[in-house]
């Protein structure tokens, strides 16, 4: 997992984060509350998928994580990144989640293609929300409900906003 999320460090296009990870730091992530799934090929991890708290001592935000998702460059683009979502979607929803959110480099056109595939909807964006090597950079802002929070969605247009059903009206990986 250090391997991979140093990866994301160096290209310079999923994180503000410029130290390197150690695996002391990556197995400090790994328990408690927030699911941590890892996406394995051949007995090597190849992705993986985390939750972390969303606005720590704040119990108004206790159903709602941030998540990070990180593919070795060898084996982006075949799926690892959308396995690896829809079992941090589905450990979340059984976890008492209601929502997973996060902030995606505007840039990052495969992270927001594989945010959408798996029922996110884009909410906004922070404009210069950071600096990386010296530059400004924008951050779009993906949500997704899960669980309770969907119930009540009166309309299938209310779902199709909220990312968890397709305009044909077919669910995109929701189990409600």
């Amino acid at each position: 997992m250090a391997r991979i999320y140093n990866e994301g460090i160096e290209d310079r296009l999923a994180t503000f984060e410029t130290r390197l990870r150690t695996g002391a730091d990556v197995e400090r992530w790994i328990g408690g509350r927030y699911p941590v799934v890892v996406v394995e090929s051949d007995g090597a991890v190849i992705g993986w998928a985390s939750a972390s708290s969303y606005r720590p001592g704040r119990d108004a935000y206790a159903g709602v994580a941030e998540f990070s998702v990180y593919v070795g460059r060898e084996a982006r683009g075949h799926g690892a990144g959308r396995a690896a979502m829809v079992a941090l979607i589905d450990a979340c929803e059984k976890g008492g989640f209601w929502k997973l959110v996060s902030r995606i480099f505007a840039e990052n056109t495969a992270s927001l293609a594989l945010c959408r595939a798996v029922g996110f909807r884009q909410v906004g964006t922070y404009r210069r929300h950071g600096r990386l090597d010296g530059k400004w950079r924008d951050c779009v802002i993906v949500e997704r409900l899960l669980g309770e929070a969907l119930d009540g969605l009166e309309s299938a247009s209310e779902a199709e906003a909220e990312g968890v059903v397709e305009p044909t009206g077919e669910a995109t990986g929701s189990s409600r």
